[in-house]
């Protein structure tokens, strides 16, 4: 591989020292200087010349090269002021590459897709997250039900298993349902640490959703179903009823719960993680049909 890309770990400390560039721990930057682990990364995004991406943030360019020289084109979410005039440096022989000194979690990112990509263009959203804040901005891109194909997302391995787990596992759970419900969740490899700079403190996957033409449920209201789900993992060692008679709190009484669990044919003796997405949605719509 040409040895003037950015992800290397010679390159990185030139560029490093360079701007005199500190890692901000508050913004969770761990910058990848592996090569291969890219290709990866772009080979199970579906990244071609026909296809659109977006970067959160890329740190000093590293997986913006390979997006830029792979995609026809991207668009680059940077919310450290300091890497801009980096960014700037390191590609500019890029010309298909718009940085936006945005937060994330606070951008118009459907009008930043309609001002950049054509309607019947493909758009993959392609990141090495920032841990402490991966499950915010997954959960807003899935959200805002934007006109994107897949996400590709390098995350902490711990929270990429609880993405992908199904039912009866330990990693199952409301945030599994939140992110099945809108997409097909694999995990595609585990990465080490050690091509990370600096080197976090735990292992990190790869975790690729690809979004569904429909949610595999039909519920009644979505907001409730969600509730429902939080609820009966609130306390995980306690049951289905348990947790329900908490979170209805003498809304709803106890013995219209059992009638109601009884009737849908979901024993109250189970736990939440026994419950497949189908249940979870025949349990929501029954109690949202109580008012």
């Amino acid at each position: 591989m040409n040895k003037k890309y950015i992800a290397t770990p010679t390159r990185t400390k030139e560029i490093l020292n360079k701007y005199k560039f500190t890692f901000k721990k508050s913004l969770g930057q761990n910058f990848l200087i592996d090569s291969n682990v890219l290709e990866n990364i772009i080979a199970h995004a579906g990244i071609n010349k026909q296809a659109g991406a977006i970067e959160i943030g890329p740190g000093i360019g590293a997986l913006t090269e390979q997006l830029a020289i792979h995609a026809d084109k991207v668009v680059a979410f940077e919310i450290d002021q300091r890497l801009i005039p980096v960014l700037q440096d390191t590609l500019r022989e890029y010309d298909n590459v718009n940085i936006v000194n945005e937060d994330i979690l606070e951008a118009d990112v459907a009008e930043k897709i309609a001002a950049n990509f054509s309607p019947t263009q493909p758009v993959h959203v392609v990141a090495n997250l920032p841990y402490y804040i991966t499950t915010p901005i997954l959960l807003k891109l899935l959200h805002e039900d934007l006109p994107v194909n897949s996400l590709t997302v390098m995350i902490q391995k711990e929270v990429a298993d609880r993405m992908a787990a199904g039912p009866n596992t330990k990693s199952y759970g409301s945030l599994t349902i939140a992110v099945q419900y809108y997409t097909h969740a694999s995990v595609v490899m585990d990465v080490p640490k050690q091509v990370f700079m600096p080197q976090p403190n735990v292992d990190s996957s790869i975790l690729r959703l690809v979004k569904r033409d429909k949610p595999p449920v039909e519920v009644e209201n979505e907001e409730y179903f969600f509730s429902i789900i939080k609820a009966s993992f609130a306390q995980r060692r306690k049951t289905l009823r348990n947790n329900l008679t908490n979170h209805f709190k003498g809304a709803i009484d106890k013995e219209v719960i059992n009638q109601t669990l009884e009737r849908i044919g979901i024993d109250g003796t189970r736990r939440g993680e026994s419950l497949d997405m189908q249940e979870f949605a025949t349990l929501a719509n029954a109690f949202y049909k109580l008012g």
